[in-house]
């Protein structure tokens, strides 16, 4: 029996099932290769993520724990473990906002600054390959997405 006896008619061709898998599988690697990256700088890779969620917050503040736990999609009590982690390695450091002394901001530290940027520059260079990957979502489909194969 072949994968498609018994399966009732799909609406997208092989090829779209193709296309995603081959991105997914890109992903896969990407994240994987960007893990041996964060190791091999000497970081765990939820610290890189922890210096791309403070360095790329997009507010013109330093975002705060809820901001980080938001961007990392982590619960608020496991981004104060990642961040107490990152501080005591002089990654980064907690300050109170000027504005309102309850609100608590984290901010890069010289060495963090440093290690996001080497990793930083790896990853832009394999990030054209990622998008290459994803060429095959931009070419024009049927009407109506199927085609058969």
């Amino acid at each position: 029996m072949n994968r498609t006896e018994g399966v009732r008619r799909s609406r997208f061709s092989d090829q779209d099932y193709r296309d995603i898998l081959a991105f997914r599988d890109q992903l896969r690697r990407f994240l994987s290769w960007s893990e041996e990256q964060c190791r091999a700088a000497g970081l765990t890779p939820s610290q890189h993520q922890l210096l791309l969620a403070v360095r790329g917050h997009p507010s013109p503040d330093a975002p705060t724990i809820g901001d980080i736990a938001e961007h990392l999609q982590l619960r608020h009590h496991s981004a104060v473990g990642l961040i107490d982690r990152a501080e005591s390695a002089g990654l980064v450091r907690r300050v109170h906002d000027q504005s309102d002394r309850r609100v608590v901001r984290i901010v890069l530290e010289a060495a963090g600054e440093v290690a996001l940027e080497e990793l930083t520059a790896l990853h832009i260079t394999e990030l054209a390959v990622l998008a290459e990957a994803s060429a095959a979502f931009r070419r024009p489909r049927p009407a109506d997405g199927a085609s058969g194969d």
